[in-house]
């Protein structure tokens, strides 16, 4: 849990590394099991993160940033994903809202399982999408003002600043809309592409969000973004760095040891 390192273990214990050793060995052939506490109004904090050789779903309490339910497997996959929220359903956990990336398949199982739960848009995630797509400096007026609107995306906390937002938004639509559907057409296969596909995949992008981009100003509990679900996993990897070299079963017992101990804490 504080990066330490066999030296500096075996330094202030007065044990050998090779102790040592047999003992985190020992450990990492078995873990705890993560304890599922039933609460009410739970707004959770859904996302992924990957490994080389695994991917690690995690559902967190965004209250107090409790681990509720973890899942190894490969990818962010619907089946996987709506047993998991079946199961914390059954097991009492009652879902108020579920801030993700906005996967398709959290989105599905979400709507499938707890179709009264708010399924909110992490805005941080469809502001650095965008403005990757967008680019730092683009050419077209019609990229610069939408460039403008993606950077106030986080700054949006009133109910008022909500409704002029998706009113310039609109506004930006209505004066670039001829120029959003331009297309590149290939005589020779006769097909076609929309020209300036970055900048329309940013506009699709947020018009296909809106609609869950804004839970969070009718409930002051449910989290905008996914940053601090995101920090976790980074600390996690940091710490896991330390101990290169385990096997995939040993990196998953390391993965689930630690995250007994921060749910302990």
């Amino acid at each position: 849990m504080e990066r330490q390192t066999y030296q500096t273990l075996s330094r202030d214990s007065g044990l050998s590394k090779d102790t040592l050793q047999r003992t985190f060995y020992q450990l990492l052939e078995k873990a705890p099991r993560i304890r599922i506490i039933k609460r009410q109004q739970v707004h959770l904090r859904l996302d992924a993160t990957y490994f080389e050789q695994f991917c690690l779903l995690c559902y967190q309490d965004d209250e107090d940033g409790y681990t509720q339910l973890i899942r190894f497997t490969d990818g962010e996959h619907y089946e996987e994903i709506k047993e998991d929220l079946d199961n914390l359903l059954k097991l009492g956990i009652q879902i108020e809202s579920i801030t993700s990336d906005g996967h398709k398949s959290i989105l599905k199982a979400i709507k499938k399982s707890v179709p009264d739960a708010c399924a909110q848009r992490c805005l941080v995630h469809i502001q650095r999408m965008c403005l990757l797509w967008l680019t730092q400096y683009p050419k077209h007026l019609a990229g610069q003002e939408l460039r403008q609107l993606v950077l106030l995306i986080l700054k949006i906390k009133t109910e008022n600043d909500r409704r002029y937002w998706t009113h310039e938004l609109k506004e930006w639509h209505e004066r670039h809309k001829e120029y959003l559907n331009e297309r590149t057409y290939n005589p020779e296969t006769e097909r076609y592409w929309y020209t300036h596909k970055l900048l329309r995949r940013s506009y699709i992008t947020i018009k296909r969000a809106l609609p869950n981009m804004f839970h969070y100003l009718s409930n002051a509990k449910i989290p905008k973004t996914t940053n601090g679900i995101e920090g976790y996993f980074s600390h996690l990897k940091n710490h896991l760095d330390i101990h290169r070299g385990l096997t995939v079963k040993h990196r998953i017992n390391f993965i689930k040891w630690y995250i007994y101990f921060t749910n302990e804490k």
